[in-house]
This record gives structure tokens, C-alpha cells and sequence, in this order.
């Protein structure tokens, strides 16, 4: 086993790593004032963005679940990784080779279900089904791809590639490689048969699927021939990296147009992510063999930065306040499911939701097919709210003509209103209802009123971040030499009052200590005594300030060593504190009169300070007998003098 990796090499994949890049292949983000960015929390669903980056100091912060760290915590959490394997993923971006204690090497890669060496193997099966499309015996996979009028040029765009008939093509190709066969299992490359085992994809045209960062996780495979008596389409199996629920055709190609656009478009397979791309749309995705879920909807709404209050509502322009999610579905019976499926996933967006149904049934690849691609972003375009489709999709069903049609129509669509989230879209769509219906607007509000919203399924729960102990590939423990995730803060430092003046004080020249020190005066902060800061938390946060040499030693390191040295002096229930403060966005705006507003902060505290002290004095003054002890009232008179002219000195200087 190897030994750990060297502190200074830790250290400078720290530095060099810009977290607003890592962090933003998961999140979009957006500028919060003075080198602060912001987006939504990528390990707990929520709709305001609580999720900090301060790029500068290497810190991130979500104020809504209290999660925070540096860019190694970071992939650590999102990726499920140990420390050692965080790390190593850093170093091959930036282009560090790390260096062992104890003459050790990096750690053995023939170990099975480790996530880069599975990541591996899939990226050298991408690439051999890639090199195998233009083989002989790929000519059936090249006519399915020009009879949908793909080129090669295309297909190389999307990593189109074709699994060879036979039983161990790509197994011989990867064992060549040097990886095993528990990790071609373990990334279910290929599958256990009671004769050994054999590939999983022989015979179809194979399509990469990747994650939001690029790293291929799985494959989709297409049946080519008739002799295959498999399905239709046979994807990787769940593995350690390719979860179904949690993975969208094409979101690495989409995600930038995405969080440009403020719009995605999820369709149903991946020719018509193929096809929809090369008409213009951009920003069109697909789920891998599975309904939308509540896991696909996190994905869309992170890269959509979903956070508007406002969101679900359409402007006379034809735009979206908020963004759009558009769903393509067949106009058959099964694509009115599909749509009510998502009415339920609409819950969980600001963004407004729509449908765009072809009325002759064709999907983005056959539309773009018979009409090219203007017909495909015409579809988009003359989307309709998925609210109006689901409506009418299910009173379509009823004679409208009877009253008894009338009747059941409204029974069934009253509870579909009443589910809509928006309270203020509920009157509308009952109104239309009505006129739907040709039935009294009254009679329809007290149905729509009285009705239940539809139940959903519950979604099974999926964690937002790895936990300890937590089972790795096969049902085994996951590897003993990851490091487990930093505990959770101990509930023994109480948090302070927001509302409390001095503490809001105190707070605020913490955050000025911790993200730009060297815009301080240094002498005049590391004078400061321990009883300087009242509140519990902030003492013990600037006892490891005082630990870590002060200002005076912050001033000869770069803003992000100075965090990560104050947060080694801390105990453990104060750092995720020092990350907080690190990261937590400065009411100065302006760049210029940043060090202004810092150095001002830590004035008025020297000031709260020194009241406090002149205060303590008047009080002992109060109760010394000036006759009785003369020389200690004199002492502590003149002691009280000499605090009132620093302190004078002090507003003056302000003036």
C-alpha cells in the first residue's frame, strides 16, 4: 500500500486547482459581489442559491446546509471519493506528479472498484468502439447512422462508436491494457457467464454516456442485427459510476448552452440528442432508459441556476422568467404518461415547464429526417405549457358533449389544477378549464378548490453526499485506505446570535482577517488581546488566528495558505467556522474601496474593544475608596485616561 501523499505536493495541487473551475462543472455559477461567486447547492436540493465560492482564498461554503471546504473537500463529496484518490484526480488536471512519504508510488491501479480505474477502462472502450465503427464489420452500424442522415463527422462528435459481433473483442482489447477482470465487471464492460466471461455489447452501435464533467461512466447500445435476441437498447448495468437515475445523455455537450440559455430540452433517446444538436438545439438531453426523475431534475436545475421566485411565468416575448424545461414526448398514449410523469417533476421547479408534441408522432430524429432541421427547432419553439398539455390530455378522453363526459372530465382534471404549485396560476387554469369544458367558472373553482393534488410516487432516497461506512462496488465495504469525510461539527460550540450587534461586529472583521489581511494593518489587529472578541465562537477562531502568528504572518503567504494555516491551528469544531468566514460574500461592492471596508471593520472593533475596557475600568473605579487606596485608584484613573485618549485618538482618525 502507498504511503501518503507529500504535504507540499498536497499543497501545491491546492494552489493550483481553481475551485471556481471544479466546482463549476457541477454548478453554475454566478458573481456575488467582490470575488464572490454563487450558485445552488450541489448536496442538498434547494431553489435560493446558498452555495459560495470565494476563488481567492480556495474556499466554498453553503450557508443553507453548512457544508464547506477547499477544492479537494469539494471533489471529495460530489464524486465520492477518499482524500488520497481526491488528490491524485487534481494533480493529473493541473499536471502535478505526486510524490509518496516512505518511498511509496501512488496506489496500486490493479485494486477492482476503484472510480478512476473504472473510469479508465471506459475511456479505452470508448475509444475502441470508436476505432471500430469504420472497420468492415461495422458496415450495418454506419447504414443506421446514414439512413438518419448522420455522417462520420457527426458520429464523432458523439462519440458513436460499434461493439464488434464475438464474445471477448472489447474483454482481449482492455486485458491487453493491463486491466483485470474484476474491473472490467466492476465497470460492467462485460458480463459473468458460467464459461468465464464475455462481452457485454457485441453487435450494436454504441453511444458513450457521460457525466456533467466529461468522464465517460457507461455506454447505450443499439441491436443491429436480427440474430440478437437481446433488447432494443441495452445500457451498462448499475455500477459504482453509472446510476440511470442520476446520469442525462449529452449533458456534457449541453450543460454550457444550458446555463447560457437558461433552457433545456430533454428528449427520449439519444438519435434525437444527436438529431436536435445538429438542428440548433443545443441544449437538448435524454434520460438513459429511465422516466425523468427527481435526481434528473437537481442535474437540470443546478446548470440551470433555477433560483427565481418568480420562475413559471411567460412574458409576452415568448421568454420564460426563471428559464424553460422543455420535455418532447409522442403524442400517443404513452407520451401523455411520460408528460403527467413530469407534471409531477414540475414541482420541483421555478423554471417554466413545457411540452412539445409532434401531432403526427414523429420524434426529433424522424422530424429532422422529413422536414430538416428548421422542423426540429420548430417543434421546440411551438412548445405549449406542460400545465395546458396535461389538462387537455386528460379531458380529451371524455364526451364533452354529455353531462355525465362533463362530469367525470372535470372529477379527473379538478385534482390536476389543484396540483399545480403556483398558487397564483391555479384561478387561471381553472377558468380555462371551464371554457374547456363549456361548464359554469364557479362550479369548476369549488371542484378545483375541494380537489386533492395527485400523489406522486416517493423518490427512493439518494443520498447528497458519500457517508462513512457507506458500501462500495459489490455490496463490499468501500476501500479502507480512503479517508473518511471530515465529522460533522460538534454541536458543543454554540452558534451566535445573527441579531446580536457585537457579535454581527465581531463576525465581520474575522471575514475582513481571513479574506484580504494584507489590505490590514498588522500591528494593530495582532495587538489585540484574547478578550478582544466576546462571543465564545469568534474567540476561538481568532485564538487560532492569534495560533497561526497573526497578521504578521499572513502578510508573507497568498490569501488561501493563510485560511488553510489558520484552519490547521483550530480545533475540529471550529474549522468548518474559519471556512464560513472565509468564504462569506462582503458587503463592499466596490473593489476599489474594499481595503477601506476592511480596515474600517477592524477599527470600529478595536473601538468596541477599547469601550469595553474603559467601561471594566470605570466600574473598578467606582468601587476603589480613593482614600483608602489612594495608589490604586490613581492607577487605575490614569489606566482609565490612557484609554480614553487611544480611543479618541482612534475616532478621530476615523473623522
Amino acid at each position: 500500500m502507498a504511503g501518503r501523499i507529500r504535504r507540499e505536493d498536497v499543497d501545491a495541487v491546492r494552489d493550483r486547482t481553481r475551485i471556481e473551475e471544479v466546482v463549476g462543472q457541477h454548478v453554475t455559477l454566478r458573481t456575488a459581489g467582490v470575488g464572490s461567486m454563487k450558485g445552488l447547492c450541489p448536496f442538498h436540493d434547494e431553489r435560493t442559491p446558498s452555495f459560495h465560492v470565494r476563488p481567492q482564498v480556495g474556499r466554498w461554503h453553503c450557508f443553507g446546509c453548512g457544508e464547506g471546504g477547499d477544492v479537494i473537500s469539494f471533489v471529495q463529496k460530489v464524486d465520492g471519493l477518499g482524500f488520497t484518490e481526491a488528490v491524485e484526480y487534481l494533480a493529473g488536471r493541473v499536471g502535478i506528479q505526486l510524490r509518496y512519504e516512505d518511498g511509496g508510488g501512488p496506489r496500486t491501479r490493479e485494486e477492482p472498484g476503484r472510480r478512476q480505474r473504472l473510469l479508465d477502462a471506459n475511456r479505452q472502450a470508448a475509444a475502441f468502439y470508436t476505432e471500430q465503427l469504420v472497420s468492415p464489420g461495422a458496415a450495418q452500424a454506419r447504414a443506421f447512422l446514414a439512413e438518419r442522415s448522420f455522417e462520420r463527422a457527426d458520429a464523432e462528435t458523439f462519440g458513436v462508436g460499434y461493439a464488434p459481433q464475438g464474445w471477448d473483442n472489447v474483454h482481449r482489447h482492455l486485458r491487453a491494457k493491463g486491466f483485470t477482470d474484476a474491473e472490467l465487471l466492476a465497470a460492467g464492460l462485460v458480463t459473468q457467464g458460467q464459461r468465464g466471461v464475455y462481452d457485454r455489447f457485441r453487435g450494436r452501435l454504441v453511444w458513450p454516456i457521460r457525466d456533467v464533467t466529461g468522464e465517460v461512466v457507461g455506454f447505450g447500445a443499439r441491436r443491429l442485427f436480427e440474430e440478437d435476441q437481446g433488447p432494443k437498447y441495452l445500457n451498462t448495468p448499475e455500477t459504482t459510476l453509472y446510476k440511470k437515475s442520476q446520469v442525462l445523455y449529452g449533458i456534457d455537450l449541453a450543460k454550457r448552452e444550458i446555463a447560457k440559455q437558461r433552457r433545456v430540452v430533454v428528449v427520449e433517446g439519444y438519435t434525437d440528442v444527436m438529431a436536435a444538436h445538429l438542428s440548433g438545439v443545443t441544449t437538448a438531453v435524454a434520460t438513459c432508459g429511465t422516466a425523468f426523475g427527481s435526481d434528473h431534475a437537481r442535474i437540470v436545475r443546478r446548470l440551470l441556476g433555477d433560483t427565481s421566485a418568480g420562475g413559471g411565468v411567460q412574458l409576452a416575448s415568448g421568454q420564460s422568467v426563471g428559464g424553460e424545461v422543455i420535455f418532447t414526448f409522442d403524442g400517443d398514449a404513452a407520451g401523455q404518461k411520460a408528460a403527467l410523469r413530469a407534471f409531477g417533476e414540475d414541482q420541483r421547479f421555478y423554471a417554466q415547464t413545457f411540452v412539445a408534441v409532434e401531432p403526427t408522432g414523429k420524434d426529433p430524429c424522424e422530424l429532422r429526417l422529413a422536414g430538416g432541421p428548421g422542423a426540429v427547432k420548430a417543434l421546440v419553439d411551438g412548445r405549449l405549457p406542460l400545465f395546458e398539455f396535461v389538462i387537455r390530455s386528460t379531458i380529451v378522453r371524455y364526451d364533452l358533449a354529455t353531462p355525465e363526459g362533463r362530469v367525470g372530465a372535470l372529477r379527473e382534471a379538478a385534482p390536476v389544477v389543484a396540483g399545480i404549485r403556483d398558487a397564483a396560476l391555479r384561478p387561471e387554469y381553472a377558468r380555462l378549464l371551464a371554457g374547456w369544458l363549456g361548464m359554469d367558472s364557479d362550479t369548476v373553482r369549488r371542484a378545483v378548490s375541494s380537489a386533492k393534488p395527485p400523489r406522486l410516487a416517493p423518490d427512493r432516497p439518494v443520498p447528497d453526499r458519500p457517508e462513512r461506512g457507506r458500501e462500495g462496488a459489490g455490496g463490499r465495504p468501500a476501500s479502507s485506505d480512503r479517508e473518511p469525510p471530515a465529522p460533522a461539527p460538534s454541536p458543543a460550540l454554540v452558534r451566535p446570535n445573527p441579531r446580536d450587534p457585537v457579535a454581527a461586529r465581531e463576525r465581520q472583521a474575522l471575514e475582513v482577517v481571513l479574506q484580504v489581511p494584507h489590505a490590514l494593518d498588522a500591528a494593530q489587529f495582532d495587538a489585540l488581546g484574547p478578550e478582544t472578541f466576546a462571543v465564545p465562537a469568534w474567540r476561538a477562531v481568532h485564538d487560532a488566528v492569534r495560533a497561526a502568528g497573526g497578521l504578521t504572518a499572513a502578510a508573507a503567504q497568498p490569501e488561501s495558505a493563510w485560511v488553510e494555516l489558520v484552519g490547521e491551528q483550530a480545533p475540529e469544531p471550529v474549522r468548518p467556522l474559519i471556512t464560513e468566514l472565509a468564504v462569506t460574500p462582503l458587503p463592499e461592492d466596490r473593489p476599489e474601496a474594499l481595503a477601506s471596508y476592511a480596515q474600517g471593520v477592524v477599527r470600529s472593533l478595536v473601538d468596541l474593544g477599547l469601550t469595553r475596557r474603559i467601561a471594566d475600568l470605570r466600574g473598578r473605579l467606582q468601587r476603589t475608596d480613593p482614600v483608602a487606596d489612594a495608589d490604586g485608584y490613581a492607577r487605575t484613573f490614569q489606566a482609565l485616561l490612557a484609554l480614553e485618549q487611544d480611543r479618541r485618538v482612534l475616532r478621530e482618525s476615523v473623522a
